[in-house]
């Protein structure tokens, strides 16, 4: 900032003006001096004093006024801080005399002339500065490295000790990091005598001004963008898919580097004022902040499909691992609206996910497809339901995360009793709610079906395959063995009733006992009787289905070992009585050894002609 010179006849001193954020008046030299009375020195009201005085401000004349940036001399296009460190030092040290000098004169006479010299020095001084200060954060754009202040090599609060300190480290650190500290060091000089000279106003300027460029830069190459609410709601889902895979890269980048290192280097250069590096540091990362937690916000408001909540979770589990960091950087009471953005986001996100499983209940209630399962296999809604749970069960925590904060739905009544405690987290009962409502909606699709061993086929099916995707997934871990010792037992209960349905006319069509006292005839009737009705179950149970192995194992064993031995004992018991018997074959059609072929043939889902597989069978 050019500061206008006072006009030589003018015995007062105009003071120079300064912003209300960084100190608290802004009144004349004579009225208020720059530095608190409480720190003000205390100078003697004697000629020597004065004089001393009077010769600080003419050697900081000379030194000032050859870096004066707007001489004609080469020091106009050279850099005060590129030469040797002892001019700047100089330099510096001039400045602070200045200060001390114009302290005293204002105290003796606020007329002074040399006080009016002391206040264009001062001027002259501070343009110099903020020339170099701008130099130097304008070279250093991409070498600036918050390492160089929280590594190993901390930097000093004395530039004397950042240079002992380099020489001490020697070739253990590389040129880009001594360049970097260096500037550092120079920079939090430069910032600590401008604010002490009261022109902290004008420093913090120059720093916003390149700094805030570099962060918009790095948001913008990491694809950050500003977007509002009706470009979302517009835009086509793989295009927002991309985007949030950008985003969720791009938020680890600037919170972890990005906004960390400029904190780290905020905190340094103006570690003289806590309230300037606060203020400055929020008015770096507010706006690109804001735009950035602001995103998940605005996908949340229109991604309601039961698919996409996988991108929602993976957002909040993105701000949810980056809360610490969030936390500790944004600590200052101005970027406090940041971290409420951010937590704003993280809850606009668990409220549509608690809506998308709502509205996916629903839509399991409201299925009012009537189209049976050929053979009473898995049904097309329990494979879809039974994948997408098991996606969501890997997002486990962070769907606990993000329900917590709903009320859970109200399925006491619904639930096993044992399922439901204090200890069971949020999406183990949004999940065990799922499940339910789809075995619910699995009995009145079982309703549908005319034959009833078909009925309770298909739901042994059905809860077969649903046992098993928990068995297998994350499922497992949360719902419990338990939960599936339980529900196994239950497709066992299916599969018993099926089979008592399916085989009881079967397995009546044979006597209880094999009394030797049978008849040929009654032996003739009860064949007959026993051949009619395994027929009709062999022929139907073709076309059924089992698909998992273990439980279409499970029942032909079943079937056999209550089947297979009753059968033996009859066939033998009277099978001597027709030993007279033409065409016994065409009495006889099933050995006890072919009872084993036929039952392997069940639960394919390949349906035989009636009477035509019975000597193909049977010979294998």
């Amino acid at each position: 900032m050019v500061l206008p010179e006072t006009p030589k006849n003018n015995k007062t001193m105009a003071r120079k003006g300064i912003s209300a954020l960084f100190f608290p008046s802004s009144k004349t030299l004579s009225s208020s001096p720059s530095f608190p009375s409480s720190h003000m020195p205390s100078f003697p009201r004697r000629t020597f004093s004065k004089s001393m005085m009077e010769e600080n401000i003419e050697n900081a004349e000379s030194i000032i006024t050859k870096w004066n940036p707007n001489s004609s001399s080469h020091t106009k296009f050279s850099y005060l801080f590129q030469q040797s460190s002892g001019e700047s030092k100089e330099f510096l040290k001039s400045v602070n005399d200045l200060q001390r000098a114009m302290h005293f004169l204002v105290s003796e006479n606020s007329t002074s002339d040399k006080l009016i010299l002391a206040q264009k020095l001062m001027q002259i001084a501070m343009k110099r500065l903020e020339k170099e200060f701008d130099r130097i954060l304008s070279a250093n754009r991409d070498k600036l490295c918050s390492e160089s202040v929280s590594g190993g090599s901390q930097l000093s609060n004395s530039y004397d000790e950042q240079e002992a300190e380099l020489e001490k480290v020697g070739e253990s650190i590389t040129e880009l990091e001594r360049v970097s500290v260096l500037a550092m060091a120079d920079l939090k000089t430069i910032a600590d005598c401008m604010i002490s000279s009261g022109y902290g106003k004008e420093c913090v300027e120059i720093y916003k001004m390149i700094r805030k460029g570099i962060v918009d830069e790095g948001l913008y190459l990491l694809g950050m963008k500003q977007h509002k609410s009706s470009q979302i709601h517009k835009m086509n889902w793989e295009v927002l898919e991309h985007m949030i895979k950008t985003w969720q890269n791009a938020v680890k980048i600037t919170v972890k580097t990005l906004f960390a290192e400029e904190k780290v280097l905020c905190d340094h250069v103006f570690s003289a004022s806590k309230t300037i590096r606060e203020c400055c540091f929020a008015d770096l990362t507010r706006e690109g902040a804001m735009n950035l937690f602001t995103f998940p916000e605005l996908v949340s408001k229109y991604t309601k499909l039961p698919e996409r909540i996988f991108r929602l979770m993976e957002l909040h589990e993105t701000i949810s691992e980056l809360w610490p960091e969030i936390e500790s950087i944004f600590s200052f009471e101005s970027t406090s609206g940041i971290k409420l953005q951010a937590l704003s986001s993280m809850h606009k996100l668990g409220h549509s996910v608690s809506i998308i499983l709502t509205d996916f209940k629903s839509s399991i209630q409201k299925d009012s497809s009537k189209i049976l399962v050929t053979g009473g296999g898995i049904h097309p809604l329990t494979e879809s339901t039974m994948t997408y749970i098991c996606s969501l069960a890997e997002y486990s925590r962070v769907l606990s995360d993000m329900v917590a904060d709903y009320p859970s739905p109200n399925i006491s009544p619904f639930l096993e009793s044992s399922s439901v405690n204090g200890s069971k987290p949020a999406s183990f009962v949004h999940l065990s709610w799922l499940i339910l409502v789809l075995l619910c909606k699995l009995d009145r699709k079982a309703e549908l079906y005319k034959d009833v061993a078909l009925s309770y086929l298909f739901l042994a099916n059905n809860l077969q395959f649903i046992v098993e995707k928990v068995r297998k997934s994350p499922l497992k871990e949360l719902l419990g063995e338990e939960w599936i010792s339980r529900h196994t037992k239950k497709v066992k209960l299916y599969s018993l009733s099926y089979e008592l349905q399916a085989w009881n006319k079967v397995f009546i069509s044979l006597p209880e006992k094999c009394s030797s006292a049978m008849s040929a005839e009654d032996f003739r009737d009860c064949l007959r009787r026993f051949n009619a009705a395994f027929e009709e179950a062999y022929v139907k149970q073709t076309s059924w289905i089992v698909t998992d192995r273990k439980l279409r194992d499970a029942l032909k064993l079943s079937i056999a070992r209550k089947l297979v031995p009753a059968y033996r004992e009859f066939y033998e018991a009277h099978l001597g009585d027709l030993s007279g018997e033409k065409n016994l074959e065409l009495l006889v059609k099933i050995g006890p050894d072919d009872l084993g072929n036929y039952l392997s043939d069940l639960f394919h889902g390949t349906p035989v002609l009636s009477g035509s597989s019975w000597s193909s069978s049977s010979s294998n």
